[in-house]
């Protein structure tokens, strides 16, 4: 009877434990339920329709799928100005952009710099049902083990650049199923139907012409969704390259989406794609603008990142003793530094030379960028200095702190040349200098992004002449009697900026050399 009673309590501790075992889910997944609120028996639901079906690599998809679904939403947006108020403005009534910017300029005139902000957000873990996730995991796995040019691809890349159902934060829609109908055969239009890169300049080819870029939807910052893009065939760099990942990655083309958050040379930012080759390595193009081979960078850009789905645990986001509030683009949990891939890089050790806060030891380098100084990647500080990891070089940076939501420099600004060394732009006043002033930039479209143009000052136009020194100090203000002014007494070794009386944004910084200004 002992033994007896011994089997069947031991039995009964094995199905216990077999029952309990069956609902043990990765950590990050288990996270995510806990999440998910009332949606969490959707997740449960496609879970467990992988671990019935038996095919445990589809199981792990899901896996992946939902232990990083963390903040991946649909995002709305509404334009406000200094006041707090929203701005109503629809910028395709507009005839062109220029039209459009005109008009932006006058609203900022009368009611203050306009910006935007999220004003809505649509999680996917508290919305996207069971039937949606397994109808993308299925079309994902059925392209990856049925495309010719899909063979080189592991699961890990798979997961990364074939298996997500989103490109940004647009609304979630059935895209797989869509462009697989479209592009459904052309493997025998191929010369070589196991080459990715071929593959992808084909499709390509095709969305080129019924898809295009229109600056225009600079001031539309929700993320156009498929139905939406198909309908206007137009949108900006974002709508592009996730167009082109919908239309690649529903036929199994390891496609991702990179990005600058902002120019070193020239204002705004800009997003393309790359194709992973047979060989790992990625070959840029742009989205319904260039096929791969066919594109180059139109401005310079000092760090290059890629959009993940995955969760990046070395992000600033996850480090301790950090800023509550960290600069954008820097805050983000789904990004990964891949400036290498692009450019000559350069790791630059910096000391501090001003005073260091005591609320966190991180300090970030900033580009210019549209009137300011940005921040675009970030370091710890140990004792007194500051690493920065594979910087673009022929930039100019600063390094700062962010506090109160602003950048406090930390050391002079510096120019980082081709050879990787630092030449610090300290102002010499005991050496002055005289030179002609006659360039400024403006602001002017490269394709499907901005960058900047030289001309002449204007005449009859005021102008304000600034010099860096631990901030912008003011050296003289004039109004511009000729194409060229003869400015004398300036320190020398710095940075300078030229602004006119309404402008700010589109001006570039500038250094002397042998008495010619040198605009970064």
């Amino acid at each position: 009877m002992k033994i007896l009673l011994i089997l069947l309590i031991v039995g009964a501790v094995s199905i216990l434990s077999a029952c309990s075992n069956m609902d043990n889910y990765p950590e990050n997944v288990s996270e995510a339920l806990n999440f998910a609120g009332d949606n969490r028996a959707e997740l449960i639901r496609v879970i467990d329709h992988y671990k019935d079906s038996g095919d445990s690599l589809k199981l792990q998809a899901a896996y992946f799928l939902i232990g990083n679904m963390e903040d991946h939403c649909y995002v709305t947006y509404r334009l406000f100005d200094t006041s707090e108020n929203t701005v109503e403005i629809d910028p395709m009534t507009y005839e062109n952009y220029e039209v459009l910017t005109i008009a932006i300029d006058s609203i900022e005139k009368t009611r203050g710099e306009l910006d935007y902000e999220s004003t809505d957000k649509i999680m996917d873990m508290e919305t996207v049902s069971a039937d949606f996730l397994i109808n993308q995991i299925d079309l994902a796995f059925t392209a990856w083990r049925e495309k010719p040019w899909a063979g080189h691809l592991n699961f890990d890349e798979f997961c990364r650049y074939v298996l997500p159902y989103r490109g940004s934060n647009e609304p979630l829609e059935d895209w797989r199923s869509h462009f697989v109908k479209k592009y459904a055969g052309i493997d025998t239009l191929l010369e070589n139907s196991k080459d990715p890169v071929e593959a992808a300049g084909f499709i390509n080819k095709d969305v080129r012409t019924w898809f295009g870029f229109d600056p225009r939807y600079y001031f539309h910052p929700t993320d156009q969704g498929m139905t939406e893009m198909l309908a206007s065939g137009l949108g900006r760099c974002e709508d592009m390259t996730n167009m082109a990942i919908f239309a690649l990655r529903a036929n199994a083309l390891a496609v991702t989406s990179d990005f600058t958050p902002y120019w070193a040379n020239t204002g705004n930012n800009h997003a393309w794609n790359a194709i992973l080759t047979a060989n790992g390595t990625v070959v840029p193009f742009m989205g319904a603008e260039a096929d791969p081979g066919q594109y180059k960078l139109h401005n310079k850009a000092a760090k290059v990142y890629r959009k993940t789905f995955d969760k990046q645990m070395g992000n600033l986001v996850f480090q301790p003793n950090k800023q509550d509030s960290l600069p954008r683009w820097l805050n983000r949990k789904y990004y990964t530094d891949v400036t290498a891939d692009y450019m000559d890089v350069c790791d630059v050790a910096i000391s501090c030379t001003e005073e260091i806060p005591d609320s966190a030891d991180i300090g970030y380098i900033c580009v210019f960028n549209s009137g300011e100084f940005r921040p675009i990647h970030w370091g710890r500080i140990e004792d007194g200095r500051v690493t920065f990891t594979d910087m673009g070089n022929g930039i100019v940076y600063l390094p700062a702190s962010y506090q109160n939501k602003e950048i406090v420099a930390l050391a002079s600004p510096f120019i980082l040349t081709e050879d990787c060394r630092i030449e610090y732009l300290i102002p010499d006043t005991g050496r002055t200098i005289s030179i002609n002033l006659s360039g400024v930039t403006k602001r002017a479209m490269a394709a499907s992004t901005e960058t900047s143009k030289l001309g002449s000052l204007t005449i009859g136009e005021e102008y304000t002449l600034s010099y860096w020194d631990n901030g912008w100090q003011t050296l003289k203000e004039f109004s511009a009697a000729h194409s060229a002014v003869r400015i004398d007494e300036l320190p020398s070794g710095c940075l300078y900026w030229l602004i006119s009386s309404d402008g700010g944004r589109e001006e570039r910084i500038f250094t002397i050399k042998d008495g010619q200004q040198i605009f970064w």
